[in-house]
């Protein structure tokens, strides 16, 4: 899994700490319905796509830029879906992370489903239905975004 180089810089200064960092998660549909998953590198889950924000990136264009260097698939974001705080996650190195995750409805446009990086272990299309065991809150993910005009989920 490729850690970015401004989280490699902060963890010189701070070790194994826990760090805040901005994600974004892409829930993509194709014109069948069928949702894109990956199956993850560093733990063999599978889930939807995502990815760190780098420093002063714009969540919507970075998410659609990990999707494409992750599976070979050009998308469009079309809404908001949640804003949620996840983790602590800790690292088999002990890295801890809390995420500030951005959850993103997405509209296939183009590419052809692949692994495209050593991120993933597999990368496909899936029906409702057919998932594989997902990783936790990407199901509900996966349901929240399921309505094109639906409200943005906010955890009170």
């Amino acid at each position: 899994m490729a850690t970015p180089d401004f989280i490699l810089k902060l963890r010189e200064k701070i070790g194994h700490e826990s760090l805040w960092i901005p994600g974004a998660r892409a829930v993509v549909f194709d014109d069948a319905g069928r949702v894109l998953l990956g199956q993850r590198a560093d733990n063999g889950q599978w889930g939807l796509i995502t990815g760190i924000l780098e420093p002063g990136e714009e969540p919507a264009p970075g998410l659609l830029r990990e999707v494409l260097e992750e599976t070979g698939v050009v998308a469009v974001a079309e809404r908001l879906v949640s804003v949620d705080a996840v983790g602590p996650t800790v690292y088999p190195n002990g890295d801890v992370c809390h995420f500030l995750t951005l959850v993103f409805r997405c509209r296939y446009v183009s590419g052809e489903a692949r692994v495209n990086d050593d991120e993933s272990l597999a990368v496909g299309w899936f029906r409702p239905g057919e998932f594989p065991a997902l990783m936790p809150g990407h199901l509900e993910s996966i349901e929240q975004a399921r309505n094109p005009d639906g409200a943005a989920h906010f955890r009170s």
